[in-house]
């Protein structure tokens, strides 16, 4: 079947065909696309104003994703300087404490602050959240090399500590359980042998010949030689200033220049030099000079212990040598 379009002749009464012209096609090809164009220009501008773009899809799905990122890294950060205010806090109330030495100034903890910062905030000044967070880390990263290395100073003041606390006079230089073997005669005295009153710079105590006599603390056997007033001797250097005496012993358990530890034998009770009984004379010095022992054995009794050596040792009033 012919496409062919016919129109009404009046003047005929006929029915004649259209013979369609290029200038009238062009006119209507025209028509349609500028209708197909302005109908695909609403098509965009209504899909542009009511979605998005695939690409802003992706950017905001990445954005979300950083946030969430930059959210965790917040916490963290605030959980590690939490951390950290705990460490610095028992670096300076309880570690410096114990060990009896100054906790560090606010001014050096906070010395060397913003030097490396200075050099990568320009291109941040514009994001203040992530200017902010990085002075943070920048702060904390300071803060930490700062307790690093206190802590490694602790560490050795705390080795040092370790080997004066063993090096230090603690216990008893004999076994005295029943705490009856004190005699508290430190200080003048009448000299049971040269009848007259001279100091008495060390403790004795009453002991069966034989007993053995243990080391007060970790030190440097100086000397093991007989003496005439002190008859058998050794003589501990301690460090750290102190010293130790042990006198009027039977024989040695060690010799000069031989090292020893706490609670170790070291000689034997006797009744050698100038001496009127079987018992151990006992001396300690600090700096060369001389210090009551009792104000060492409390490190080795309880406060119990300790106020009954007392009570006991104050009743044998007779000095031994």
């Amino acid at each position: 079947m012919s496409n062919r379009k016919y129109r009404y002749n009046a003047g005929t009464c006929k029915y004649e065909p259209i013979y369609t012209t290029g200038r009238s096609f062009l006119k209507s090809l025209t028509v349609f696309l500028s209708v197909s164009f302005l109908i695909a220009l609403g098509g965009f501008l209504y899909y542009s104003k009511n979605y998005e773009s695939l690409d802003e899809q992706l950017l905001k799905r990445k954005n979300k994703s950083l946030q969430t990122e930059w959210s965790i890294l917040r916490h963290r950060i605030k959980n590690a300087t939490r951390e950290l205010t705990a460490l610095v806090d028992k670096d300076d109330n309880n570690y410096r404490v114990i060990l009896d030495t100054e906790p560090l100034s606010p001014g050096m903890r906070k010395a060397g602050t913003g030097g490396r910062e200075k050099l990568h905030t320009k291109e941040l000044k514009e994001f203040p959240v992530l200017l902010d967070s990085y002075q943070q880390l920048e702060q904390l990263k300071h803060q930490l090399d700062v307790e690093v290395q206190s802590y490694k100073v602790i560490d050795k003041m705390l080795d040092e500590k370790i080997k004066m606390w063993a090096s230090r006079p603690a216990i008893q230089p004999i076994n005295n359980k029943q705490l009856q073997q004190l005699h508290l005669t430190y200080g003048s005295r009448f000299h049971p042998i040269f009848h007259v009153f001279l100091d008495h710079k060390g403790l004795d105590f009453a002991a069966t010949n034989g007993t053995p006599v243990y080391a007060t603390g970790d030190g440097l056997v100086t000397m093991a030689y007989s003496s005439s007033s002190y008859g058998n001797v050794v003589y501990l250097n301690h460090g750290h200033g102190f010293e130790t005496r042990y006198a009027h012993l039977s024989r040695f358990a060690v010799q000069a220049g031989q090292r020893v530890k706490r609670g170790q034998v070291i000689a034997y009770v006797g009744n050698t030099g100038h001496s009127v009984s079987s018992h151990l004379h006992y001396e300690v010095l600090f700096n060369d000079q001389h210090i009551n022992p009792i104000n060492f054995f409390q490190r080795d009794l309880n406060n119990k212990e300790y106020d009954k050596l007392i009570e006991e040792g104050s009743k044998s009033v007779e000095p031994l040598d």
